[in-house]
């Protein structure tokens, strides 16, 4: 910051994918602007700011001038290379959603216990902690987040369909701690 209090900023700041940002956020707004009517409505005698249509219209019209305002900043109107590549790395962290819907599908199936403790080190794995210490701990790790939620914090997480095949005192005690 110089003395005058005016704020500095990098005199080049990267564009790569503002575009295609733009050209999503837009797609996204029309949507939700074409679709607004079908899915809010207005209630006769309510007043204007308990309306069940009002808020998400005021966020859709938001998104409308934001976009518009981020579109009058932006210094090139056309997608490059550097863009695509951007979309990319976007479209990259995907990966770790479908981890996520695969440890879910995966709960209820093998319990959460197991679930935890398989994925945690599949996960350290992936980011390239690969060494058996990190191993170690990840597994650790995981069964410390089980017994936290399942047993201190009381957390209700539905045992798995495996848990059927235990012995009667072993599937109890599965189902109620981990």
């Amino acid at each position: 910051m110089s003395g005058s209090g005016e704020i500095q900023t990098p005199k080049t700041i990267p564009q790569r994918g503002q575009i295609l940002f733009a050209v999503l956020f837009l797609v996204f707004t029309a949507f939700l602007a074409l679709t607004y009517t079908g899915q809010t409505t207005f209630v006769e005698n309510t007043n204007l700011f308990a309306q069940p249509g009002f808020w998400p219209g005021v966020s859709v019209a938001g998104m409308a001038v934001f976009l518009g305002l981020h579109a009058l900043t932006l210094k090139r109107w056309r997608i490059q290379g550097e863009d695509w590549r951007e979309a990319g790395r976007w479209v990259a962290t995907l990966e770790y959603a479908v981890w996520f819907l695969l440890f879910v599908w995966l709960v209820p199936r093998i319990g959460y216990i197991f679930a935890s403790v398989l994925f945690m080190p599949a996960l350290s794995w992936r980011m390239g902690y690969r060494s058996a210490l990190m191993q170690g701990l990840s597994v650790g790790f995981a069964i410390s987040v089980v017994v936290l939620f399942k047993g201190f914090l009381d957390v209700m997480i539905p045992g798995g369909a495996i848990y059927d095949y235990f012995p009667s005192a072993l599937r109890s005690f599965f189902i109620l701690n981990l």
